[in-house]
């Protein structure tokens, strides 16, 4: 047995020897290059050949599988270089023999075949095939065949596998390398196997995609400091937002939503992160401003310029005036605020020094003046934590923004999955029910009758998971919901209690 891969622009083909071709094309035409192996059958064991492989996991489009089988030297090889353009692939050395008409009706559903004469009557021409050229070829053959290629290159659908999951030349590579490496060991192929392993490669590269798009777009889009924790929340947002698009675009088989529960915790570390270059920086911008705005008032303390009566007026003028052009400076970030705090918080026992020395205030007045100054501060610091009580709501509220998006993502997902799968339900129901029709008019009445319990068992199946894979996605969509509680948000105080409430009233909204 044999395999081979030609590949030139978007189209690729597979000759798998023996007596069975397999083709793979993308859909741009039939001018191929020079074939090589793909799976290789060196003293009766099967390896794959990782050129092939590398060619394929390059090929991130979807692609077509054609398959072609028939007895050894029935124009197999021939078909096969038509659709690559070519005439000339290789004689494998290993028979096949034709699989049975019950298997071929209970393995390919939907199916076209395609009826050849022989390719030439003459035996020496017939035993050299991929060397005779088109001109020695029966004319009868040659129109068959060219009917065929328009065909696969004109209504050749896309490889698809159960719910939906398109085939690409990446997953085929890795499904590939999986059915030869089970094949090796002993072990019975089993597409379910194959598709399990192709998911946990597939969901843990969509999950690097996704995560690294976030941190690039918001590396991009961020200008440090933000004006707010708003502007940068926002931007949040909307790269979360196409980040899980991504995710959602290129995972499937994602069973449990581990691999999205992964996505949600990477994310809000990244989130985090972010949050926090936000704040350094704008601490950084503020101290250097209050640096350059309270110069001459540093250097006029250490002259003792306040030291003299009426000294504490002069100061406190001072000090008005550094306030006024600090909040006049632009984007001094989120930590603005709490960086002024704390300059009067540091400024606080030097007035007080000077107020008590000032002796042109009487006890009074410095009673007066210092209560003011206190109750100054006191209402700073309210302003302060007014501040944070709003970011923490804005906090809160991203996060209810990164579970309803999560949902809502993955629900449009499921259900997109739900309908692929009773599509596909009722395709086999009608295959079967043709099948059973054939049969009968074929004078196959007993194996038309042994088809009803099969034919019911599809239909009760159809039946139930119209309804069960409602609950499902129901239940799917709590259990993220719950995870992604757990990943993002405190599990205690205010904010987490008000985000249980908020998705508690987003999953009745969504049953509805």
């Amino acid at each position: 047995m044999g395999a081979w891969i030609t590949e030139a622009g978007n189209v690729i083909l597979f000759l798998l020897g023996g007596s069975s071709r397999l083709a793979v094309a993308m859909e741009s035409g039939p001018n191929m290059l020079t074939p090589i192996c793909l799976v290789e059958n060196i003293n009766e064991q099967l390896s794959v050949n990782q050129q092939a492989i590398q060619i394929l996991d390059q090929i991130s489009q979807p692609v077509v599988v054609v398959a072609i089988v028939g007895l050894y030297r029935t124009g197999k090889s021939y078909l096969m270089n038509r659709l690559a353009g070519k005439n000339n692939g290789r004689n494998p050395r290993v028979q096949m023999s034709n699989l049975p008409r019950e298997c071929i009706r209970h393995f390919f559903p939907r199916r076209k075949c395609f009826v050849f004469d022989r390719p030439t009557n003459d035996k020496d021409l017939l035993a050299n095939i991929e060397k005779v050229s088109e001109k020695q070829l029966d004319p009868k053959f040659q129109e068959q065949t060219n009917i065929f290629c328009s065909y696969v290159f004109t209504h050749a659908r896309t490889k698809t596998l159960k719910e939906g999951i398109i085939i690409t030349g990446n997953r085929l590579g890795t499904l590939v390398v999986t059915y030869v490496d089970t094949i090796n060991s002993g072990a019975v192929p089993c597409l379910e196997n194959a598709v399990t392993t192709l998911a946990q490669r597939e969901n843990s590269a969509a999950v690097q995609k996704a995560a690294d798009y976030y941190k690039q777009q918001m590396t991009q889009q961020v200008k440090f400091p933000t004006d707010t924790l708003q502007e940068l929340l926002d931007v949040h947002a909307a790269c979360e937002r196409e980040a899980i698009a991504i995710f959602m675009e290129h995972s499937f088989k994602d069973e449990n939503q581990e691999f999205q529960k992964m996505l949600v915790k990477s994310i809000a570390s990244k989130k985090e992160d972010f949050l926090l270059q936000n704040e350094e920086s704008s601490v950084q911008y503020c101290q250097a401003k209050l640096n350059e705005l309270s110069k001459a008032l540093m250097e006029s303390i250490s002259a003792g310029s306040f030291s003299v009566p009426g000294g504490h007026k002069l100061y406190t003028d001072e000090k008005e005036k550094i306030e006024q052009n600090y909040w006049q400076v632009p984007r001094k970030g989120v930590k603005a605020r709490e960086v002024f705090q704390i300059f009067l918080q540091s400024q606080a026992a030097i007035e007080t020094s000077i107020l008590q020395a000032d002796k042109a205030l009487t006890d009074r007045e410095k009673a007066v003046a210092a209560e003011r100054a206190k109750k100054e501060v006191a209402e700073k610091e309210q302003e302060l934590l007014k501040q944070q009580l709003q970011e923490q709501k804005q906090q809160m509220e991203a996060q209810e923004k990164t579970l309803k998006e999560n949902i809502a993502q993955l629900k449009e997902k499921l259900e997109k999955e739900r309908e692929e799968i009773l599509k596909e339900q009722n395709m086999m129901l009608e295959h079967k029910l043709q099948t059973q029709k054939n049969l009968l008019e074929e004078g196959f009445k007993k194996k038309s009758e042994e088809m009803n319990a099969e034919i019911n068992q599809l239909k009760n199946k159809i039946d139930t998971a119209k309804t069960d894979n409602r609950s499902w996605i129901a239940r799917t969509l709590d259990s993220l919901g719950s995870a992604i509680i757990s990943a993002v948000v405190p599990a205690d105080g205010k904010i987490f209690d008000l985000v249980v409430k908020g998705v508690g009233s987003l999953f009745k909204n969504k049953s509805k």
